[in-house]
């Protein structure tokens, strides 16, 4: 999942990018954390398309999520 936002943008190479494919379609954990940020990133950019971004939202963002699976792994 470190490169779920590469995979998300299109911005990693494309025998990366099938494989990733692919392992999100056999693996029902990553495909319902895959699921999860393409519907943020879908709603932020629906949202807030037109608004200028705060440098370091991204990192703020990130961190959050990283705490949020930390903590759902715990619990499993």
């Amino acid at each position: 999942m470190d490169h779920l936002y590469e995979f998300l943008d299109n911005e990693m190479p494309q025998g990366d990018y099938a494989r990733m494919r692919q392992h999100i379609d056999e693996c029902s954990p990553c495909l319902e954390t895959y699921g999860l940020e393409q519907v943020v990133k879908t709603l932020v950019r629906r949202s807030c398309g037109c608004d200028e971004v705060p440098v370091d939202l991204r990192e703020k963002v990130l961190r959050r999520l990283e705490t949020i699976r930390r903590e759902r792994r715990e619990q499993t």
